[in-house]
């Protein structure tokens, strides 16, 4: 036996991985999600940045990390790309010097409306209802919480 369970020997599939089916399928709807993102103008992490934002204006780069499971040292490039753009702005906090808090400048809030326009086509591609497109979501993400410390 292998320090992983499987018996000495035994072949490895990577269509077998559970991992791999979860990563080239995430890496796929990035790539289907390309021609929303390039008629809105962000990249996906930005773009997961702004709807955060959209749903709640003035956050933390901190929370941001917490809600989209990203360090700030990941971050913090991305914020100033957004910045430079003139999306958000950033500043510290007065209260807590070792906080910056990102708000949305007019632009960053006129582009909710352009985002909310595009709705990316491979969603209708998948010829699925939206209740069987929520619980696969649900899935996906109880498996996500499962996992994460």
């Amino acid at each position: 036996m292998t320090t992983d369970g499987t018996p000495e020997g035994t072949p490895l599939d990577i269509d077998d991985f559970l991992c791999f089916a979860l990563h080239s399928t995430a890496q796929a709807v990035v790539r289907a999600n390309k021609p929303m993102l390039d008629a809105v103008g962000l990249t996906y992490p930005q773009y997961l940045v702004m709807v955060v934002l959209w749903a709640e204006d003035g956050q933390t780069v901190g929370r941001i990390g917490e809600r989209l499971f990203l360090e700030s040292n990941t971050l913090t490039p991305l914020l100033k790309r957004l910045e430079a753009a003139g999306y958000v702005t950033r500043q510290r906090c007065p209260e807590d010097e070792r906080q910056v808090r990102i708000r949305l400048t007019e632009a960053g809030r006129a582009l909710r409306r352009k985002a909310s326009a595009h709705r990316p086509e491979w969603v209708d591609r998948m010829g699925r209802d939206a209740a069987e497109l929520e619980e696969l979501r649900a899935r996906v993400t109880a498996l996500r919480n499962k996992l994460a410390p």
